[in-house]
């Protein structure tokens, strides 16, 4: 039975990742990871914030000293407050590549393209194997156009192909009013991955204070169909590697992931709950799948419910649209 996958280049004996979360601050969690046969890690991100402010002494162009700029920092936490400074970042890859055989994938999240992005050469020079661009903003700002964002987000990942020689994966925001043109366009500036999608954050409201309350929750199956939607629609369709992030909270959500067309498969929540045994629980699981329907490869069921030989797509998703809203259960 091989469920061996290919990611950015990189051979994995199955296409379950550890995707960036607290499993990957720890060492000796890393370890158990591999040992419990997680297939690759992503690292927790390193912040552009953290970045500028190590370099510049700045956030965001503001210097955090100056009163006048209290406001405008508000929402961020102190330098102190990030389980790695930049250089500790740089050493934790180079010790966690030490100390595990399987790919080690570093992540940078930023907003822009600015100088920050100069510190990929330095997880490139700490032995990354591959780095994840984590590009998350909400964009509040009325006169910032959609294909302007769209820009800045290409060339940035333009930019950094130009600056260092690792596969660059980029994960992506499910909120383009054209995903498919996006994702086109990434894959013309040389993106060696696509992931989707980044979560979409959302504070709720303290009612008793009234004031916005941070909240981040662990993912559910419930996420999963809209990352199944697109990765079936970009399968066959672009060059590089497309990824599943959030909902895989089982066996049935990976088998599906592959099935749309996904050739790597992040789990965070999962690990989280289960611990990271889970992995072995994905992969066996999977196999089992396999073994049931008389696939011997994993790449006989990649993408066998994709869009790619659908001559036209979009008259598809409109039809199942129609066909889905006048259903019996149709609630439209």
């Amino acid at each position: 039975m091989d469920l061996s996958t290919s990611l950015m280049g990189l051979r994995l004996p199955h296409p379950f990742v550890a995707g960036a979360s607290p499993l990957g601050r720890d060492l000796d969690t890393i370890k158990r990871l591999e040992d419990s046969g997680c297939a690759a890690i992503v690292l927790p991100s390193l912040f552009e914030e953290q970045i500028t402010f190590a370099q510049q002494g700045r956030i965001r162009h503001v210097d955090p000293l100056d009163e006048r700029s209290a406001g405008r920092l508000a929402g961020f936490q102190g330098a102190d407050d990030y389980a790695f400074s930049p250089e500790q970042y740089a050493e934790h890859i180079a010790r966690a590549k030490q100390s595990v055989r399987m790919p080690v994938i570093g992540s940078l999240n930023g907003t822009s393209n600015e100088s920050w992005l100069t510190f990929s050469r330095l997880i490139e020079q700490a032995g990354a194997d591959a780095l994840e661009l984590n590009l998350y903003e909400v964009v509040t700002d009325l006169n910032a156009s959609a294909a302007a964002i769209e820009h800045q987000l290409v060339q940035t990942v333009a930019d950094l192909k130009q600056y260092v020689k690792l596969p660059i994966s980029v994960k992506l925001s499910p909120f383009f009013t054209a995903t498919a043109n996006v994702a086109h366009r990434l894959d013309q500036v040389g993106a060696d991955a696509l992931v989707l999608f980044n979560r979409f954050y959302q504070p709720d409201i303290d009612v008793e204070t009234m004031s916005a309350r941070p909240q981040a929750e662990l993912s559910t199956s419930a996420e999963l169909p809209l990352r199944l939607r697109w990765i079936a629609i970009l399968h066959g369709r672009v060059r590089p590697s497309l990824v599943v992030t959030g909902g895989v909270a089982s066996v049935e959500d990976g088998v599906k992931a592959v099935l749309a067309g996904a050739d790597a498969v992040q789990v965070v929540s999962a690990a989280l709950r289960h611990g990271p045994e889970y992995f072995s629980v994905l992969r066996d699981g999977l196999e089992r799948w396999m073994e049931r329907h008389q696939l011997t490869q994993l790449a006989d069921m990649r993408g066998r419910v994709s869009l790619k030989d659908i001559a036209d797509p979009t008259s598809f998703e409109r039809g199942h649209y129609i066909r889905t809203l006048h259903s019996r259960n149709g609630i439209a």
